[in-house]
């Protein structure tokens, strides 16, 4: 299917990004204000596979629609787009379930690569459904479901986005091994990214929230200083 929503209000920008994608063989479909891109989602019943979403703009802003789209599809890929520099904007979107971000300007070349990694762990987690694919990872007091892209604490679902069950299924695969940031960075973003590791630490930070007991204490994703995490369960 291969179908991606664009919410960008400059229309300069939009083109921009609209003709690079359906050049690279993307089907896209375009809305230029966060009302008109939750409208459009509804309208093709949710049926997209990644979602590019302006951060400023007027009314309902990329930021409300990312947190709206994420409580509707926990599968679908999320990648912002921001003018803006600072630290907490790139930490907003992440913790608010985005996959990715991009600072304008970019090039073409740069918002393909991160288009065209973020679809492939979709087409990945898609494949396993459609294949009914059932293997379960344990460790503890967890199951990691690889077919539905399910966690299991203690037996109650705990949901995950595609970045935050992939980092999952690679602590599962290494358990009680220091991973250090570009390890997980390569692993789950490819190598490929030319994005900052600073990604790993807010999603490390954003699955802690849903995992730990006590996320300011965390006693599963550890912290090993000065080179990354390991998981202990």
């Amino acid at each position: 299917m291969r179908k991606i929503l664009v919410c960008e209000d400059e229309s300069a920008i939009r083109d921009f990004v609209v003709i690079n994608l359906k050049r690279g063989g993307y089907d896209v479909v375009e809305a230029d204000c966060g009302e008109a891109a939750l409208q459009k989602y509804e309208e093709n019943g949710g049926d997209f596979d990644i979602a590019i979403l302006d951060v400023m703009m007027p009314g309902i802003d990329g930021f409300q629609v990312c947190k709206e789209l994420r409580s509707k599809n926990g599968d679908i890929g999320i990648i912002m787009l921001s003018a803006r520099t600072q630290e907490m904007d790139k930490v907003t979107g992440l913790m608010l379930g985005a996959d990715d971000y991009i600072t304008k300007p970019f090039s073409p070349s740069e918002l393909m690569a991160r288009v065209d990694s973020l679809y492939r762990r979709v087409e990945i987690t898609n494949e396993r459904a459609d294949n009914n694919f059932k293997e379960e990872l344990k460790s503890g007091d967890f199951v990691l479901n690889l077919r539905n892209r399910a966690l299991l604490k203690n037996g109650k679902m705990i949901e995950l986005t595609q970045v935050e069950f992939q980092i999952m299924e690679y602590f599962f695969s290494k358990p009680g091994v220091a991973l250090d940031r570009t390890d997980i960075l390569n692993h789950v973003w490819g190598e490929a990214y030319v994005g900052e590791e600073k990604i790993v630490d807010v999603n490390i930070r954003r699955l802690r929230m849903k995992v730990e007991d006590e996320p300011s204490n965390p006693k599963y994703i550890v912290t090993v200083w000065g080179l990354g995490y390991k998981w202990d369960a």
